[in-house]
């Protein structure tokens, strides 16, 4: 397991903005403070294994002292480590989508600075959940 410096940023009339100097595309959001912690908890394991089923390699964590300067701290109101279990074995797998479909997944991935995989696996992700819930609620 290893964990990465989440910086947390609050301006006047925004929700609490998190992003990670080890990973300068990723960024999350939450309306409260928690929310916001919870959403880096679940974003950063998603950005990383969808960076490793890419095939990209993971850095290690920056120090606190590098991750202060590194530009994306500018203005942070605090840090917190989050922890990304990186021992689950990545797998390739191959699906079928039509093309009109895939386009829309992309660009929506792009646009969230988030890989064709880690925005599946995310939507997988939440659609579980929301199933889950939806079956423990009846």
């Amino acid at each position: 397991m290893s964990a990465y410096i989440a910086v947390l940023h609050k301006d006047k009339d925004s929700d609490y903005g998190v992003s990670f100097p080890d990973f300068p595309g990723c960024i999350t959001a939450g309306s409260s403070l928690e929310e916001a912690k919870e959403m880096a908890r679940e974003v950063l394991p998603f950005h990383v294994s969808g960076l490793l089923a890419d095939g990209e390699a993971i850095p290690e964590p920056m120090s606190l002292d590098a991750a202060n300067r590194h530009e994306l701290s500018q203005g942070a109101q605090a840090f917190f480590l989050v922890e990304v279990p990186i021992e689950d074995p990545i797998v390739r797998a191959n699906i079928t989508v039509p093309k009109g479909l895939l386009d829309r997944i992309d660009r929506y991935a792009k646009a969230h600075h988030l890989s064709r995989s880690a925005f599946l696996t995310q939507a997988a992700q939440k659609s579980m959940r929301t199933a889950d819930a939806s079956i423990d609620a009846n």
